[in-house]
């Protein structure tokens, strides 16, 4: 067994039971029910309710994964890295050190990473680094995502984005754990589509003002949505592809020996595509959310907790977890499921 193999001890999730319908969703964007429950391949989607804050649903789902481990997070925790949003409880706030008080993880320390969709991807190849070349020996990442919050339905620019949903994931990882091994990544980003979803007021360029509120400017936008839609039909499936493959050869296998595919939520066509063309059936092999709606960066942890409900991952799985988030990235990070044999 290799001395500097890092496995994921445990995973939490939490789904705030509350829904936006897609009769609620239509009846508001102008979108046909048919095409929200067909093509977009939405029924419902999860919303807040009531304290579920971006960081207090990390925190829900952070508990969920330390009860699992079986661990003391004051004396076992040594590092919390915060892979959530950054539309949190208050701005300028290092959310992860919130969450490691809130969890009680006294003797860790703490720090936010951001890359949108792809944070989560992005935090297991840091955690992993990390504690193989400081000595780490539990790295809790965790994650909040409420954008829903930023979505106006009567805007036919972010029609694409009408399924934002809400909930909270975390995931232990520990030193020499020989069980569900964290294998490598790869990430690819393209700065040419950073100008063209963002949320226009509340930055140094244009400040919140009652003007901007009047004018929906809280909410995200699309600056150019033809040349976005241009720009990504080219790219972004064999992006999504070509992180896998990559994620995949680093780690010492092929696309035949997938077992599971934790893919983010899209627009059921893209997603079949994507399953496909990686020889994975995409309903057996993985999970649709039509009823939880894209929940960002914590859509690949979710999915591995449905797939570990439903039986389609089991010890000796090779699973890979995707991601894609605006901005542009992609994301792609390779797990042997159960017992690690060399």
């Amino acid at each position: 067994m290799k001395d500097d193999i890092i496995g994921i001890e445990s995973i939490g999730t939490y789904i705030p039971p509350e829904r936006h319908t897609a009769e609620y969703i239509s009846e508001r964007s102008g979108t046909p029910l048919d095409i929200m429950e067909t093509k977009i391949g939405l029924r419902s989607k999860a919303v807040p309710g009531p304290g579920d804050h971006t960081v207090a649903m990390g925190v829900k789902a952070s508990r969920a994964a330390i009860e699992r481990a079986g661990i003391d997070p004051a004396e076992d925790i040594d590092l919390v890295i915060w892979a959530g949003e950054v539309y949190a409880e208050h701005p300028m706030q290092t959310y992860g050190i919130k969450l490691q008080d809130d969890v009680g993880a006294a003797k860790a320390w703490a720090f936010d990473i951001n890359q949108r969709c792809g944070t989560v991807v992005v935090g297991m190849m840091l955690a992993k680094s990390l504690m193989q070349t400081q000595g780490y020996e539990r790295v809790l990442i965790a994650s909040g995502y409420r954008n829903c919050d930023l979505i106006d339905y009567s805007n036919i620019r972010t029609r694409f984005m009408h399924d934002l949903a809400a909930s909270g994931v975390a995931m232990i990882l520990k030193a020499g754990h020989p069980r569900n091994v964290v294998l490598e990544g790869s990430v690819i980003s393209d700065g040419r589509f950073s100008e063209y979803v963002y949320v226009p007021a509340g930055g140094t360029v244009m400040p919140m003002t009652c003007e901007a509120l009047e004018k929906g400017l809280q909410y995200l936008d699309v600056t150019d949505p033809e040349a976005l839609k241009k720009g990504l039909d080219a790219l972004s499936m064999q992006n999504f592809l070509k992180v896998v493959d990559e994620s995949l050869g680093k780690s010492g296998f092929a696309r035949e020996d997938i077992d599971y595919l934790a893919l983010i939520r899209m627009k059921r066509s893209a997603f079949e595509y994507v399953a496909n063309e990686l020889g994975v059936d995409p309903y057996e092999q993985s999970t649709y959310f039509d009823t939880y709606g894209h929940m960002g960066q914590n859509d690949a942890v979710v999915s591995i907790e449905e797939g570990l409900r439903d039986g389609k991952i089991k010890d000796g799985d090779l699973v890979v977890l995707t991601a894609a988030g605006i901005g542009w990235s992609w994301n792609a990070i390779t797990v042997k499921w159960g017992h690690w044999e060399e």
